[in-house]
């Protein structure tokens, strides 16, 4: 009879089931129709705090509550397992696939703002799209559209994203050798200048001589470079908890994937805001009337 503690001949391990994959579908199927209702609230000038339709906008907070703490209890049981034995090389491959599908996901997001822009850019004269042809003047940048200067806060954030994607990179070699102070000093400088450039990028928002709704090119514009921004705030808090972790002693050189994630999708923020400088920030204000500063 064999022994039921014998340890299993494969490489895979069973834990118990998951609650949060259930309640975060929820959460989502709340926070989606919860947005509708709190949309149509906006539109009509009209967010109740008090009556009998006080529930339907609120609807959207509840559900984005809901995920959060989906999110935030099932990575933090992902790590407890991590740290009780459970990945073993099957499951850190699924970690790895799982990593790399969600890049994909979010490339194809990408794909469909430079799609916008591209299509408004090569085309703005087509004869088929008439309010186009009339807002840009058949021409872009669009006729009279006063535009960024590239070289000035465009490439200053330039600089900053490549030196994070040099700064997480030390971080990363100074985990693999043992060197535990090159990993938190080179994490440090990585969320400081996540911190950086979104501060940098806000300002130039705020400053910035068109509006998302004065045409195609602020819509196309504030679109790809507000979505690109969005993207760099999500992976500075994912490094900032990779910076917590590491200072608690959670990395080892043989068992890091938190960190590797994290290193990954930074250099995929990285690689998508070379493209958007080089297409949206250079080669769209070819010929433009740049800012004054």
């Amino acid at each position: 009879m064999a022994d039921a503690h014998a340890k299993p001949n494969h490489d895979y391990h069973l834990v118990n089931p998951s609650p949060w994959p259930f309640l975060g579908s929820i959460g989502a199927l709340v926070t989606a129709v919860g947005g509708v209702c709190l949309m149509q609230y906006l539109k009509a000038g009209n967010f109740p705090v008090f009556g009998h339709n006080i529930a339907n906008p609120w609807l959207f907070f509840i559900g984005l509550i809901i995920v959060l703490y989906t999110m935030f209890a099932w990575w933090s049981d992902t790590i407890k397992e991590a740290h009780e034995g459970h990945h073993t090389r099957v499951v850190s491959l699924h970690l790895r696939y799982g990593m790399i599908m969600f890049i994909a996901s979010e490339v194809m997001f990408f794909v469909a703002w430079f799609w916008a822009f591209f299509d408004a850019s090569l085309f703005p004269g087509e004869a088929d799209q008439y309010a186009r042809a009339a807002f840009t003047g058949g021409v872009w940048p669009p006729k009279g559209l006063e535009v960024l200067d590239p070289f000035h806060l465009p490439l200053y954030n330039t600089i900053i994203l490549l030196l994070s994607g040099t700064t997480v990179t030390w971080a990363h070699h100074s985990l693999l050798h043992g060197d535990r102070k090159g990993l938190v000093n080179g994490l440090v400088l990585t969320v400081g200048l996540g911190m950086l450039f979104t501060m940098v990028q806000a300002y130039e928002y705020m400053h910035a001589p068109f509006g998302f709704k004065d045409s195609i090119y602020g819509a196309t514009f504030f679109m790809a470079t507000g979505f690109h921004g969005f993207h760099v705030i999500i992976g500075t808090i994912f490094l900032l908890v990779c910076l917590v972790r590491a200072m608690r002693g959670d990395f080892t050189p043989k068992h890091h994937f938190g960190f590797e994630a994290a290193a990954w999708y930074w250099h995929f923020v990285d690689v998508v805001w070379l493209f958007l400088f080089s297409a949206i920030y250079v080669w769209a204000s070819n010929g433009a009337m740049i800012e004054a500063h």
